[in-house]
């Protein structure tokens, strides 16, 4: 048997192998997921609309136990690193928006009990305006918010 011949084999025999340890069920569960998006909050036109359809009936709280880390000024706004940390006790999701893009609602990360409230993502800004973090924690939303001008558009 060649070396291309054996690697063949083997690279079926795994895929095989894959598709029977998960059965069809494993090949869709990416589908499941993409199933479960808020498409309305989502393709909302304004923040408060993103959040009213996120989180029904409550309120967001300024809170200082909410801290966006980016740059004040970023070169181009297709690419902006953003750090989210929060101390707030039994954190179970984080929302990040951005006021002026043409759909504010960027991500929503529901957290797991033993995860840490912290996020390390890279979003698009469309214009200069402000970056908005929300997070949940027992049952109450906080929030903060950081201006951050943007040289070039990234949502054009």
């Amino acid at each position: 048997m060649t070396d291309e011949n054996r690697r063949s084999f083997i690279r079926r025999s795994l895929c095989l192998l894959t598709l029977f340890t998960t059965g069809i069920a494993g090949i869709l569960k990416p589908l499941v997921a993409f199933a479960a998006r808020n498409s309305k909050a989502f393709t909302a036109e304004t923040e408060a609309d993103a959040l009213a359809t996120l989180f029904p009936d409550q309120k967001v709280e300024d809170s200082k136990a909410v801290l966006i880390e980016v740059h004040d000024v970023v070169e181009n706004g297709a690419v902006v690193p953003l750090n989210i940390t929060t101390e707030l006790p039994g954190a179970t999701s984080i929302t990040i928006l951005v006021e002026k893009n043409p759909n504010p609602l960027i991500a929503k990360f529901n957290l797991g009990p033993d995860c840490a409230g912290f996020i390390a993502t890279r979003i698009k800004v469309a214009q200069p305006s402000n970056i908005i973090a929300v997070v949940e924690s027992r049952g109450k939303l906080y929030s903060t918010r950081k201006f951050v001008k943007v040289i070039t558009g990234g949502c054009g």
